[in-house]
């Protein structure tokens, strides 16, 4: 009833946020005399602010048509190359010269997690100038049509293990938070099955492989609440008229209240300093608060069925780093991965997932060989500059890649 309820809120709203849009560029309109005065700027600023507060966002595009290799400016272009109900596999071929070197294929799992993958947008730009980029392309619940049924974290990671074999065993895999924890767990089964297709490398960045190490918010409310509470109070119905009709979900819109309330001093300020940028004319700083918000406030339902179980698998029970994680009926044992390369990164300042979470994948992985290990904290960094921003390209980024070179196939 809820989910119903906010999208007829959101449709009652439509005339107000048109009038608002209508409002704001006739106070911006150079040819009215208003528009000059600090009455029309504050006005059409006002506009503006009330209508991208409570717009519902699209997912965004990634936009990414060219980069660089080795000095040189290439094309890009970004197509489908594997397709699921839930996922899309996306690849970005960089159209190189004869000169040019393929480098290493850079699997990146984006997280399931409330955001779409294009929040990785920048990992993708680095990483392309080094290898030949994928990107899981996770697909809104609500999008999804009914008839093509639920999905689980055994669903997620048998798409892990068929997306390493469409690709081939010269893969190097970056697992971005949430995904850490399935990654780790097909690499363990396709250790123990003996997979002719294995991995090169797995990188494990910012992810709750054992939140019972420096536990956040995030993970004492898992906790606290337990798994009845989440199913009585976020789990929800998918509302007609969407393709995904009567799919019980965990709705993108309160991911994003979650996350903003994690940090609501430092939402508010922001659109009050957009606020002041505008009236101010400070055309760069308002775009780049309108660019980071177009990304951030562009949420997808979860199935719920996925969403619960991994909050009872990874947040409450533990089971990866416990042993008693099991994949359709298949017990998962971390101490099989021998072959596949394993690195670790955290930040310093991440308030999602503490120190120590990620690096636990160390601790469970008992028989890989020392040869194949890496962890590495960035100093000064939260959970989102463990994959983008300047350190990230700067420090994380370099290290990430030279850790694929040194543990590429052999016969590759």
């Amino acid at each position: 009833m809820f989910y119903h309820m906010f999208e007829m809120s959101h449709a009652a709203m439509s005339p107000m946020r048109v009038a608002a849009e209508v409002t704001k560029h006739f106070y911006l309109n150079p040819l009215n005399p208003v528009s000059h005065t600090a009455a029309g700027k504050q006005m059409a600023a006002m506009c503006e602010v009330f209508e991208r507060t409570t717009r519902r966002y699209g997912k965004p595009e990634f936009g990414i048509t060219s980069t660089l290799v080795d000095g040189v400016e290439v094309e890009v272009i970004e197509q489908i190359v594997w397709e699921r109900s839930y996922c899309d596999l996306l690849h970005f071929e960089r159209q190189l010269g004869s000169d040019q070197a393929e480098g290493p294929n850079i699997l990146i799992v984006a997280p399931m997690s409330g955001h779409y993958a294009t929040l990785l947008r920048g990992t993708v730009e680095k990483m392309m100038q080094h290898g030949n980029v994928y990107i899981t392309d996770w697909k809104d619940a609500r999008m999804v049509p009914s008839d093509k049924g639920n999905f689980d974290l055994d669903d997620y990671i048998d798409y892990i293990i068929d997306i390493i074999h469409h690709i081939g065993s010269n893969t190097h895999i970056m697992a971005v938070c949430q995904p850490s924890v399935p990654v780790l767990a097909a690499a363990a089964i396709m250790e123990a099955r003996k997979d002719k297709i294995l991995p090169a490398s797995m990188t494990l960045m910012g992810g709750p492989v054992d939140t019972r190490k420096n536990p956040t918010v995030v993970n004492k409310l898992a906790e606290d609440k337990g798994i009845d509470w989440f199913k009585d109070n976020v789990v929800m119905t998918v509302p007609f008229p969407h393709p995904g009709f009567m799919r019980q979900v965990y709705p993108g819109f309160l991911q994003l209240s979650g996350f903003m309330s994690m940090n609501l001093d430092r939402h508010v300020l922001a659109h009050k300093e957009f606020f002041g940028h505008l009236i101010e004319g400070d055309g760069d700083s308002a775009e780049k608060h309108r660019e980071f918000y177009d990304e951030y406030s562009a949420v997808m339902d979860l199935d719920a069925e996925y969403y619960l179980q991994t909050v009872q698998v990874v947040f409450i029970d533990h089971a990866l780093p416990k042993g008693t994680f099991s994949h359709r009926g298949e017990l998962i044992d971390c101490s099989k991965i021998k072959n596949i390369a394993l690195m670790t990164v955290e930040g310093e300042n991440d308030d999602i997932s503490g120190l120590g979470q990620t690096e636990a994948a160390h601790t469970i992985c008992s028989n890989l060989p020392k040869s194949k290990r890496v962890h590495y904290m960035q100093p000064e960094v939260g959970h989102y500059g463990v994959f983008n921003g300047s350190r990230f390209r700067s420090e994380i980024a370099p290290r990430i890649v030279d850790f694929m070179l040194k543990n590429a196939h052999k016969e590759d």
